[in-house]
């Protein structure tokens, strides 16, 4: 199973707006999405699973994608990442 990992670096970590870009563009594909941040474990299509997982700045997640259109949904969600989910500044 492909996955990629990613230092969350945005002041408010994986919170609210972040939160939310991530879930929006992993329902964009088929794939199942989950991020990890230690033992916890979360579907990427589910804000509340993301929230509810903690991620503030200087985290390293693990993102890991299953299904036909894995390696895209995880090249998008690194995108998205490398833009600083869209933060000014």
């Amino acid at each position: 199973m492909p996955e990629i990992q990613l230092d969350i670096t945005n002041s408010v970590g994986l919170h609210a707006r972040p939160a939310a870009l991530f879930v929006q563009e992993a329902n964009r594909f088929a794939a199942d999405i989950t991020v990890r941040l230690g033992d916890t474990e979360a579907d990427a299509k589910s804000i509340l699973d993301l929230l509810l997982l903690g991620a503030v700045q200087g985290s390293r997640v693990t993102v890991r994608a299953e299904g036909p259109d894995a390696e895209a949904a995880l090249a998008a969600l690194r995108a998205l990442h490398a833009r600083n989910f869209d933060e000014a500044g």
